[in-house]
């Protein structure tokens, strides 16, 4: 599959290597001021700490109400006067429920355990299952909601897996590298065992924060409300689960990235250089001082980057079809200005730096361009094949609860199904994201310094020294054919019109 290109010169394999050469010394030095005198923190993004707390209290406040109304006695607080919600002789008690929530917790917590148990031994297959087995296991729920009745959500579903299937296809030649990738992101968490106990600590609270959730989701699909009212509801809720669960994610992403980076900056664990308590010290900046920045990014960068993924798989196969391809270009563009100011990457740029979320994902953006470093990223899609798993870990937990859900009451199966897959998602992802940050460390600290890979893993640079070069020469090559082509035809028009 050949990679979209994002400059129409001919010299952009060139200009962007030469801009590498002058590069190295400002890199290097940046580099070793960080080793002299680690940056001063302040407070970042008050304003979205501040708007996350509110809701975390107003969204406990509320599920508590939901799940206690209905706790033991209907109606106990008289809510559906409020909301003139009919008598239904199909509501029930928000016990009728909870233990279902309780099965889907614990399935997304014994996956996620699972995954760092086994994260240096059997990791690498785990993630290849994760790829190939999605699709299958999307058609296999689509079948099923098929005959069970659930048009809707059997299309959904169908839709998945076509999507899913399409993407593999699509990226099918970039898997040995991003596996190449995945590998060494391994070795790294591996040889770091904190970061799995910080993992499993982070895995424990959202834990407990679900446990108050599912109460009031409990609450709300025990409710008299019609069916219309309580899935609008059970969207807000999920969009707050959601949230909660990508900021806890983020928060492990900055404490293990930052940590990464420690490790690669000073040649290792036991450098002298080392600074002493690095985990608690990058634990308590994730939690203090970086973490309004974490609630800002953990809005709006999930969302980017998937929409980025299918936009670039949908771009290198549409062909020679110029309208569409306009159209796709203009989505493209749009997608990758957003890029410029929400990407993952951000978040090593807070761990190590302090920096604002806006400032970190745009400084953090430019390095990667101005070295090159940007062109193997693109082509890397690691992050893509960790959501494969994270996704493959919430369709399980919610098939092991929508089970359930199906013989204990039928006209409840989507609801539980459906919430009860976003629990084992942020549960899932809380253990996916380990190694996630390792990989982005590994290409901030490729692009600020090289030579920080070399030590590390000599031959691993020289792979990811050879993939750079060839992904700059190919697109070169693609900057060159397509003005090419835009001359040939300029010079038929003009043909034409003389």
């Amino acid at each position: 599959m050949s990679d979209s290109q994002s400059s129409s010169s001919p010299e952009l394999g060139s200009a962007v290597a030469a801009d590498e050469n002058v590069g190295r010394s400002r890199r290097s030095s940046g580099s070793s001021q960080i080793l002299a005198s680690p940056p001063s923190r302040c407070w970042r993004d008050v304003f979205w700490l501040a708007i996350f707390l509110i809701h975390l209290i107003g969204f406990g406040l509320l599920l508590g109400v939901l799940g206690l109304n209905r706790f033991e006695k209907l109606d106990r607080l008289n809510i559906d006067k409020i909301t003139n919600a009919p008598s239904d002789s199909h509501a029930g008690l928000t016990e009728d429920y909870w233990p279902l929530y309780a099965v889907a917790g614990g399935a997304g917590t014994l996956l996620g355990w699972t995954w760092l148990l086994f994260l240096g031994s059997q990791a690498n297959h785990m993630i290849k299952v994760s790829v190939h087995i999605l699709t299958t296991y999307l058609a296999v729920i689509s079948v099923l909601c098929f005959w069970g009745e659930r048009f809707f959500c059997g299309v959904a579903f169908a839709v998945g897996a076509a999507l899913q299937f399409l993407y593999v296809i699509s990226v099918i030649d970039r898997l040995p590298f991003t596996m190449l990738v995945l590998q060494k992101a391994v070795k790294m968490v591996w040889n770091l065992p904190e970061v799995t106990r910080i993992a499993y600590l982070f895995m424990l609270v959202m834990l407990l924060w679900m446990v108050i959730w599912s109460f009031g989701a409990a609450g709300v699909i025990a409710s008299s409300m019609d069916d219309g009212k309580g899935w609008w509801l059970l969207v807000v809720l999920s969009i707050s689960l959601f949230w909660t669960g990508a900021v806890l994610c983020n928060t492990v992403h900055v404490i293990v990235s930052g940590l990464v980076f420690l490790v690669l900056i000073h040649g290792g664990r036991q450098s002298l250089s080392m600074p002493p308590n690095s985990l608690l010290k990058t634990l308590r900046y994730a939690v203090t001082t970086s973490f309004g920045s974490i609630c800002y990014g953990s809005l709006f960068t999930a969302a980017i980057r998937t929409l980025r993924w299918e936009i670039r798989g949908l771009r290198s196969k549409i062909g020679n079809n110029e309208c569409l391809l306009c159209c796709v270009d203009f989505l493209f563009n749009l997608v990758e200005t957003l890029v410029r100011f929400f990407n993952k990457y951000a978040y090593v740029q807070i761990a190590v730096y302090g920096k604002n979320f806006n400032h970190s994902a745009r400084d953090a953006w430019e390095l990667f361009q101005s070295t090159g470093v940007e062109a193997l990223v693109a082509y890397d899609c690691s992050g893509a094949v960790l959501l494969m798993g994270t996704v493959l870990g919430g369709l399980v937990t919610g098939t092991c609860a929508g089970v359930w859900a199906w013989f204990k009451s039928n006209d409840k199966v989507v609801m539980v199904g459906s919430t009860s897959m976003l629990m084992g998602m942020v549960l899932v992802g809380v253990a996916m994201v380990v190694v996630e940050s390792a990989v982005t460390s590994i290409y901030i600290c490729f692009a600020e310094d090289p030579q920080l890979i070399h030590r590390w893993d000599a031959e691993f640079f020289n792979q990811l020294s050879e993939m750079l070069h060839q992904r700059l020469q190919h697109r070169s090559a693609r900057a060159t054919e397509v003005l090419t082509h835009n001359r040939f035809d300029g010079r038929i028009r003009n043909t034409f019109s003389v």
